[in-house]
């Protein structure tokens, strides 16, 4: 019985990670195509009536908070997010539930994604721009998208799992 739950734990582990790996391929393959080819030159694209296509340079984390013009800031982000991802780490190694390893995993690769950027550019690329009746939610990514949807799964998984147990 312990074989197969640490089989199944394991199992786990990989489905994380292979999600946390699709979503950096598709953040930086994503970001790559609207800064190599669709912002030449940096504009403001209507797509649809609530949603643009815009170029966004986000120093900070989360809606732009702890923004800062300091040149050590993007590093010091970056280590602060890789100790996030340590930690969500070992807590896919012990993922009980496919939808949690899963929620992690988007969590970590939108982690990695907005890292990646950080390294590269001091600033993460942010392009895809909802609003409605005049207000503009903040532009955002792939990867922001991604660590967005895994916490909101995770949160409903803990309701889930809750109401389940009791």
């Amino acid at each position: 019985m312990q074989a197969f739950v640490a089989s199944q734990r394991q199992s786990y582990f990989s489905l994380g990670l292979a999600v946390a790996a699709v979503v950096i391929v598709l953040d930086q393959v994503s970001k790559w195509w609207i800064l190599e080819h669709v912002m030449q030159p940096p504009r403001v694209i209507e797509v649809t009536p609530f949603f643009n296509l815009v170029l966004a340079w986000n120093q900070g984390v989360s809606f732009g908070m702890f923004s800062h013009e300091a040149a050590v800031m993007p590093y010091v982000l970056s280590a602060v997010a890789l100790v996030i991802v340590g930690a969500l780490l070992a807590w896919l190694r012990g993922a009980e539930r496919p939808l949690v390893a899963l929620s992690i995993g988007m969590v970590i690769g939108g982690a990695i994604g907005n890292i990646i950027d950080r390294l590269r550019f001091g600033a993460v690329a942010d392009f895809l721009d909802f609003h409605a009746f005049g207000w503009h939610f903040w532009a955002f990514n792939v990867a922001d998208t991604g660590i967005s949807v895994g916490v909101a799964l995770l949160v409903l998984d803990g309701l889930l799992a809750g109401h389940d147990k009791a």
